[in-house]
């Protein structure tokens, strides 16, 4: 009974608690629908009286239509009030836009002060809240500029209402209410204008405009109009003359302004009253103060990004083009904010590509973000850079070096203004190049005697500082600056002149020890002396033989002895101290500057000397010494052979190599020893089939196998082994004769060019099986050929100083030098022979045709008139385009005659063979047959006189008089009055006119055009 009792009692209370917790959730849920219920009605309510009030106001809108009286300015408070307290963005767009104009109506109005919007400001009861709403306003305007789209014309427009709202509530000089009497209020109202801007700027009205002109401008075309452009950037500008050029406005307007792509550009070209404010207001020095400073300009640069501060930078390099003057005054402070945000963007550039680099079409691989955006202005922002290293600028950071007289009988300097052909120095640079000088000057060399720590060399050193920057970081335009920077002739030597004066004794002592001093004052002359390098060897590069040798621009040849004396003892003592062993970072690109140069001028010298005798030897280098340190594997002798062999002795490389094949043999065992013989390797050669036979036993063996002694058993055309027995000579015999064979054109391994006949390998070899091989396989025999003719003795081949030559039947002896035919070729004498015969065969043999084919060419085309063109132009100048032939192009520019039309069923089946049925060269077949020449024009088809012509035709060419009307109609009609299957198509070249019969089929004109074009005749063929 008590444990029933229990059980009936927890049963009671666990009911209970049930109950109660179901009153709990039953409140709740009343409480919940409570909740809900308000929070519906509420929401209800809310649109309910936002419904109302958008209806309000569209009656008002309605009602304020043209016609009608204007409406007081308290009246377009207060419905501006209930829009902006309804006000969502996508729902109101339209309501807001009417709003716009009409308080910009309200502004135009005459005489009516109530009418005036702004009057409400002068309102004691109003002032606040009219403040507070135009605010409001005027954010929202810049809440749609974010939004809008410049390139379609409904924004476009809507974009111009915005910005007239914010140009006229932003400053008071267009408020009529200000006239007259009402001139004292002016400086109240300029104080709110302040307010309003202030405002704006801390919500990101720079931002706001940034996003609307970068949208607008770093297009293909731009697609702000001038009103547009001009607004947008006065009221970028207007902040910052307010609060009279304070750095905290200086800092925005540089970050968010100055860095849209090429925006100089397009104010010169759309609006340029606008840079004459800037120019007013000097802003450009002002910028440059600014700038100058390295923890403000690192900060710029930061926010920024590299991509932005390339933006940022040419658009100060273009400003600066515009204010020469500025730039004079302040130099310096241009140079190092240039030099600073270079070596920012520096920082970024990468050598290759990898997961963490981007492509930047002028800085290269980058590996910070890259707004790709931008690529659609990069053309212009690679303008605006190229002011740097354009005439007007370079004369200005040289002065004081190019102030600096050099010749005896000079003519003054005269500055060039800014212009396409200054500030691109590419387009004139040949034409610049042939102007011959006949100035004499005195022999540039080392002199010394300038203390390095001056301010005029300091500022040299910071302007090359620059210059070098901008080569190693805008890596995709460096040829572009180092031409515009060789442009000037006097520039470099001038600036060798400058080295040559520094330090107390001047030249390679003060270099050398700055490369044992790792001070910042170092760097900069090390800095100048790479940038120097650099140029010059591009200068020397791109001149031709008569300017280097006889112009002499630039350089006297007496200066470029001395200069590559200097060099070749630098680099020397570079190697020979070990500095280049452990070289990285700007040591290793100082070595490869000055040893690029030197290369250089050693290959020009090799090519055609202007040095004396042993100019490159070093006197104090001991062959002996140096293959010693070899034997002992030192680094810096391996290095002097990698570098500048030239330093030692011809006939001591020629030992030296002598020495390392005979040491490679003996360590292969290859060579005869009392203890043991090289192993042989015997091949049998049939005469008839000596290329196939070599190949085939050849090309499967060992280097080692190569390397060693082969035995050739030659089989004569009977199939009869030749006597003789190979001791070399017999391997040299068909060594001789197989390269002989191999480079025979008729094989098609090689290709000869036309004129002076020089190898190439065909692109066509492809054709013979196991082509690369075959390459493979020349290469080892040529290999083969260098590596025996050491050991043996090249007099065994029975050559003298001569060359005999097949002249229509008959053999002409070539003496290389004076009795050469009786002069054998020896081991001593066997170089001389390769170089004599080289220039004989590539210069003395096809002189006089090469000068009389630039003889006649000069005569009928100016060489001014061709300097405009690089190689590959020319060449399609000269020959047409090497594309393959637009169709569509040519049948647009054709014209029809006799009846022919383009719906002519006789004319669409000709385009349609062509297109479906013609292999490219039978096309180009086709148009040398109609034009007499198988390349379309340079231009297309529009470009072609006469014009593309086809004509029908019933007649043979002999019996035709051209058109009749008769004729024409039967053509038109498809009429014919013969049928003309046996007819072929004729042309007439000299007017590009195709005459064609009305054939009755396709296949017919498909197999007589076909014919017709494979005969390579016009108008005989009928």
């Amino acid at each position: 009974m008590f444990t029933l009792s229990q059980t009936s009692r927890a049963w009671f209370i666990d009911r209970a608690r049930q109950a109660r917790e179901e009153r709990l959730v039953q409140k709740e849920r009343e409480r919940a629908a409570v909740v809900i219920q308000a929070h519906v009605r509420s929401f209800l309510c809310r649109s309910r009286l936002q419904r109302d009030i958008r209806r309000e106001i569209d009656d008002f809108f309605k009602a304020d239509d043209p016609g009608s009286t204007k409406r007081s300015a308290l009246c377009v408070f207060k419905i501006a009030r209930k829009l902006l307290f309804v006000f969502r963005i996508k729902e109101d767009n339209e309501r807001f836009e009417k709003l716009c104009r009409s308080i910009l109506s309200s502004m135009d109005a005459e005489n009516e002060p109530k009418v005036w919007y702004v009057s409400l400001a002068c309102s004691k009861d109003l002032t606040l809240l009219w403040i507070k709403q135009i605010k409001s306003i005027l954010w929202y305007c810049c809440d749609f500029l974010k939004q809008l789209k410049p390139e379609i014309l409904q924004d476009s427009r809507l974009i111009t209402l915005y910005l007239t709202m914010l140009v006229t509530f932003t400053d008071t000089s267009t408020w009529k209410i200000l006239r007259g009497k009402g001139e004292s209020l002016r400086p109240a109202m300029n104080h709110i204008c302040a307010n309003i801007m202030g405002h704006l700027n801390q919500h990101g009205f720079y931002s706001v405009l940034q996003v609307l002109l970068t949208r607008g401008l770093a297009r293909p075309r731009p697609c702000l109009s001038k009103g547009t452009l001009t607004a947008a950037f006065s009221l970028a500008l207007r902040p910052v003359i307010a609060a009279q050029f304070s750095d905290n406005l200086i800092r925005p307007f540089l970050i968010h302004i100055m860095s849209v792509p090429a925006l100089v550009t397009h104010l010169s070209t759309v609006t340029p009253e606008r840079l004459t404010v800037l120019e007013s207001h000097d802003m450009l020095r002002k910028f440059i103060m600014f700038l100058r400073d390295e923890d403000r300009c690192r900060d710029v640069c930061e926010s920024l990004e590299g991509c932005h501060t390339l933006c940022l930078m040419s658009n100060l390099l273009h400003l600066g083009s515009l204010s020469p003057k500025v730039l004079e005054e302040e130099t310096d402070g241009f140079v190092s904010l240039l030099t600073q945000m270079l070596c920012y963007c520096q920082k970024y550039v990468s050598q290759k590509k990898s997961n963490l680099t981007h492509w930047h079409p002028v800085l290269g691989w980058f590996s910070q973000s890259v707004d790709y955006g931008l690529n659609e202005s990069m053309h212009l922002i690679t303008k605006q850079l190229q002011f740097l290293w354009g005439v007007p600028l370079i004369r200005i950071f040289f002065c004081d070096i190019l102030s600096k007289k050099l010749l005896e009988s000079q003519e003054p300097a005269h500055a060039q203004p800014a212009s396409p052909q200054n500030v691109l120095p590419v387009k004139s640079l040949l034409k610049r190049a042939f102007q011959k000088s006949a100035s004499v000057r005195n022999i540039l060399r080392p002199v010394g005697g300038k203390r390095v720590d001056s301010a005029e060399v300091q500022k040299v050193c910071n302007i090359c500082v620059l210059y070098q920057t901008s080569l190693t970081t805008l890596t995709q335009i460096r040829l572009q600056i180092l031409t515009g920077l060789t442009y000037l002739d006097d520039l470099l030597p001038k600036l060798w002149a400058f080295i040559c004066e520094l330090g107390p004794h001047g030249g390679l002592k003060l270099f050398l020890e700055c490369l044992n001093n790792d001070t910042e004052e170092s760097k900069q002359l090390l800095a100048m002396l790479m940038l120097f390098c650099d140029c010059s060897r591009h200068l020397i590069t791109i001149l031709d033989d008569i300017e280097v040798y006889e112009e002499q621009i630039s350089f006297k040849l007496e200066e470029l002895v001395t200069i590559s004396s200097f060099l070749n003892s630098f680099v020397f003592k570079m190697i020979w101290d070990g500095i280049v062993e452990n070289a990285k970072g700007e040591t290793l690109e100082l070595f490869q500057s000055v040893h690029g140069w030197l290369m250089v001028l050693y290959e020009r010298d090799c090519r055609r000397r202007f040095a004396p005798e042993d100019h490159w030897l070093r006197k104090d280098l001991k062959p002996s010494v140096l293959f010693q340190e070899l034997d002992r594997d030192r680094k810096r002798a391996q290095l002097i052979l990698q570098y500048i062999p030239h330093v030692i002795p011809h006939k001591n490389r020629v030992l030296l190599f002598r020495t390392m094949v005979t040491k490679e043999k003996e360590k292969l065992g290859l060579v005869e020893t009392s203890s043991a013989s090289p192993h042989v390797t015997h091949i049998t050669i049939r005469r008839s089939r000596m290329l196939e036979d070599g190949y085939e036993q050849l090309r499967q063996l060992s280097q080692h196998a190569m390397k060693g002694v082969i035995r050739v058993k030659f089989v004569n055309d009977l199939g009869v082994d030749e006597a003789g027995i190979d001791q070399d000579g017999v391997f040299k015999e068909f060594l001789e004769e197989i390269i002989k064979r191999v480079f025979d054109p008729a094989l098609n391994l090689f290709k000869t060019t036309s004129g002076d006949e020089r190898l190439y390998p065909s692109p066509t070899s492809y054709i013979h099986e196991n082509y690369l091989q075959l390459f493979e396989f020349v290469g080892k025999m040529l290999g083969k050929a260098v590596y025996e003719r050491y050991d043996g003795d090249i007099a065994d081949l029975g050559l003298t100083l001569s060359y005999d030559e097949d002249v229509m039947g008959q053999l002409v002896c070539h003496e290389l030098i004076p009795g050469g035919k009786t002069i054998p070729v020896t081991n001593e004498n066997k170089i001389s022979y390769i170089h004599l015969m080289a220039h004989f065969r590539m210069h003395t043999q096809i002189k006089n045709q090469t000068a009389a084919l630039i003889s006649g060419f000069r005569s009928i085309i100016k060489p001014e008139w061709i300097r405009m063109f690089s190689a590959p132009e020319l060449q399609r100048l000269i020959s047409g385009d090497n594309a393959e032939i637009d169709l569509e192009d040519l049948k647009k520019h054709t014209v029809y005659y006799g009846g022919f039309h383009g719906s002519h069923r006789v004319i669409i089946w000709l385009w349609d063979i062509l297109a479906s049925d013609f292999t490219p060269d039978e096309r180009a077949m086709f148009l040398k047959f109609v034009t007499s020449c198988s390349r379309p024009p340079l231009l297309g088809f529009a470009y072609l006189k006469p014009p593309f012509s086809i004509r029908c035709v019933e007649v043979s060419d002999d019996q035709d008089t051209g058109d009749t009307l008769g004729s024409v109609l039967r053509g038109f009609f498809t009429i014919r009055k013969r049928e003309p299957g046996g007819r072929l198509p004729t042309s007439s070249t000299c007017f590009n006119l195709l005459k064609l019969p009305n054939y009755s089929k396709k296949s017919v004109l498909r197999e007589k055009l076909r014919y017709a074009i494979s005969m390579n005749t016009g108008f005989e063929l009928s």
